[in-house]
């Protein structure tokens, strides 16, 4: 099973996340099969996307105000 840690160290490492790392971030966390670790990976994934260290992938075609940094943020099933 991929953790949620290794998917945030890949895209803070290539300075991009995908579509597809997205999806995998959203299903791992609706799968509520997640620890501690994966929960901090993810708020320093949405620290460096706030940072502009890391591009998301599904911003790339929304025109965002100035000063309005990207956060990574998911729509978690119930």
């Amino acid at each position: 099973m991929v953790l949620i840690r290794d998917v945030v160290k890949q895209a803070i490492v290539a300075g991009y996340l995908s579509l597809e790392a997205e999806n995998e971030i959203q299903q791992i966390f609706s799968s509520a099969k997640c620890e501690l670790e994966d929960v901090n990976a993810f708020m320093s994934l949405q620290l460096a996307a706030m940072a502009g260290r890391v591009k998301q992938q599904s911003l790339e075609s929304i025109d965002l105000p100035p000063g309005h940094g990207s956060a990574v943020s998911l729509q978690l099933s119930r």
